[in-house]
């Protein structure tokens, strides 16, 4: 079971719009503490979830979703849906397009829900000297404007390594959101400025490879969640993101990328 904010976070998925699915009928909390009013989700909830999605991203109302919902849609008959959906954009303008590929996006990631959490693998992380800069900033994607600001106050950038992202917020936050980014150190080099120098701890992380673009990151998170839970480990410090491989200018549709995300975990007590 995961806590909210810990659903939220690794669902992309912010507590407020849980709260209000869960006050509307349609996800409600897999348990409920009846002592402490707690609200706790499983990774079975997932499939519910894709399709709250999914219908809302069709353009179907709140109320529309919840008769569809409760009257058992097959997926069979989503996946028709979303195809109609798709040809009628087509013969839209070009700012539909980022739409239709979201769609897209999540009928792969659909038919690959039984089969991609084989591919996190746990393991043991060193301690690690990081250079990084940590600022709140207006969203994911915005991390990038960080990475600039590192290398202009490290005398000399071939001395840096792995790009890295931390994600401070433990629930996925639609602004506002405590982003670090840095590079990975063979050594520690002076700080300067705004930049911070520190050993990050060694922890145990599950570990997943997403080979593909930024925009479809959510589809490896919710595969990592899926492991944490199958495999009785919790959620046990923020988030990272290597940058295996990543080119310039950045684009978050460039599919050749190259990204690990590392979950800090422990096992949960049998």
């Amino acid at each position: 079971m995961f806590k909210i904010g810990e659903f939220s976070a690794l669902t992309h998925i912010s507590v407020k719009t849980l709260r209000y699915y869960d006050e509307t009928g349609l996800l409600c909390p897999a348990h409920v503490d009846r002592w402490t009013g707690y609200r706790y989700y499983s990774a079975q909830q997932l499939p519910r979830l894709h399709r709250i999605l999914a219908l809302k991203d069709l353009g179907f109302s709140l109320e529309q979703i919840g008769k569809a919902l409760h009257g058992n849609i097959t997926l069979q008959e989503l996946r028709g849906m979303v195809t109609l959906r798709r040809a009628e954009q087509e013969n839209r303008v070009r700012e539909e397009q980022e739409r239709l590929a979201r769609l897209e996006t999540l009928i792969k990631f659909m038919e690959q829900e039984s089969t991609m959490s084989v591919d996190v693998v746990i393991k043991e992380v060193e301690p690690q000297w990081v250079v990084s800069v940590r600022e709140t900033i207006a969203n994911y994607p915005a991390v990038g404007a960080l990475y600039p600001k590192v290398i202009e106050q490290v005398g000399n950038p071939g001395d840096l390594g792995l790009p890295i992202a931390i994600w401070h917020d433990m629930e996925h936050k639609e602004r506002d959101v405590d982003g670090e980014a840095g590079f990975l150190l063979k050594q520690p080099l002076a700080a300067h400025g705004t930049t911070n120098m520190y050993e990050m701890g060694g922890a145990t992380v599950a570990s997943y490879m997403h080979h593909g673009a930024f925009n479809r990151l959510t589809e490896a998170y919710q595969n990592v969640l899926r492991w944490v839970e199958d495999n009785h480990y919790r959620i046990a410090g923020p988030f990272r993101e290597l940058y295996h491989y990543c080119a310039t200018p950045v684009r978050q549709d460039d599919e050749s990328y190259v990204t690990e995300i590392q979950v800090p975990v422990e096992k949960v007590a049998a």
